[in-house]
């Protein structure tokens, strides 16, 4: 029987069960999938959210389609694969993860299929699923490292918007670089923005930094620009969903508000996210999709109505950082400069 389990997700004996972060932290609440439209209703519907989280659970959620039509023919296999594909694929537009784990997955299966029975295939498609979530705390681990170099000893960071274990696999992209900086011995604290509408900020990153034992302080969104004009924030770290060619990066909303923040008093702006959150393909921030969620996450504080539901709402879940705003992109392959347009080629190469 084949078993990993992270933060934010455990397979186990083709069951793929979420720890329901719409409950966190009041309740911890566990969701348990074993279809793959169950999957693509998890991911839709932000039972599991952060980019590579959403790549990991949809690589499963692919092995989950392959385990239901494991009987078919093989032409009808892969008749049926590209279903589950477009599935899963129009969950969520905006995390470029998810797509290129969908593809991942899609390239295994072709590779596979021609060789080995249905039956087969989604053995091997279990094992290149468990792989990506390997792969993912791997390579989390590996840039939290090169992070963890860009923060002093004594330093306070700001982050927006949930980018650590709950986001990931397991271990984190932001919060793996503040995690890596406190293994090293650095004392760290962390402002965290509640980050309206969705809180993940404040359900969710403070959650887990009191979890493990990590100063960190809750802010409104609306405080960030007063707490670093106070000198109490010497670097901002945050993740990505997406980021383009030229290094613009899309993000949770507001984001691209704390950057200029950021730049106007002269604090570092870091991006922390694995080479997979890079989409070549879109050459700038204009090209990335900007999914637009339901209005009543904005008419409602989490459960408790605010505003009467004829009030007319506009609810982007994310906003795109100009590269220019950014001082530097934290991989796995290490931290990337501007001009990124060329520093991300290379890394690409």
């Amino acid at each position: 029987m084949s078993r990993i389990k992270g933060m934010s997700m455990e397979w186990s004996d083709f069951n793929l069960i979420f720890i329901d972060q719409r409950k966190l932290p009041l309740e911890e609440v566990y969701v348990q999938c074993t279809t793959y439209t169950q999957v693509a209703t998890a991911i839709k519907d932000m039972i599991v959210r952060g980019a590579p989280a959403i790549g990991a659970s949809a690589a499963f959620g692919y092995v989950l389609g392959a385990k239901e039509f494991e009987k078919k023919t093989k032409d009808s296999f892969i008749l049926k694969m590209a279903e589950v594909k477009n599935v899963l694929a129009a969950t969520r537009p905006t995390a470029v993860n998810l797509f290129w784990a969908l593809e991942r997955m899609e390239r295994k299966m072709k590779t596979t299929i021609f060789e080995n029975t249905p039956y087969e295939t989604v053995r091997i498609l279990e094992d290149e699923a468990i792989a990506v979530a390997q792969e993912d705390i791997k390579v989390n681990q590996t840039l939290g490292e090169y992070g963890a170099q860009l923060i002093k000893d004594g330093d306070t960071v700001l982050t927006h918007c949930n980018a650590g274990a709950l986001a990931t696999f397991d271990y984190g992209t932001a919060l793996g670089v503040i995690r890596a900086a406190v293994k090293s011995g650095k004392k760290i604290k962390v402002y965290a923005d509640e980050t309206r509408p969705y809180l993940q900020g404040a359900r969710l990153t403070v959650w887990e930094l009191m979890k493990d034992n990590i100063d960190v302080t809750l802010i409104s969104d609306n405080m960030a620009g007063w707490v670093m004009h106070k000198g109490l924030i010497n670097a901002v770290i945050v993740g990505a969903d997406r980021i383009a060619a030229n290094g613009d990066t899309a993000n949770k909303i507001g984001t691209y508000s704390v950057s200029i923040l950021a730049k106007y008093h002269s604090i570092p702006f870091y991006i922390a996210a694995p080479v997979s959150t890079i989409d070549i393909k879109s050459e700038t921030g204009d090209d990335i999709p900007i999914e637009e969620r339901d209005h009543n996450e904005v008419r409602y504080c989490h459960k408790l109505k605010m505003v009467p539901d004829s009030v007319k709402v506009f609810n982007p879940s994310f906003d795109v950082t100009p590269h220019i705003n950014i001082s530097g992109i934290i991989t796995e392959k290490g931290v990337l400069r501007a001009p990124y347009d060329l520093s991300i080629k290379k890394i690409l190469l």
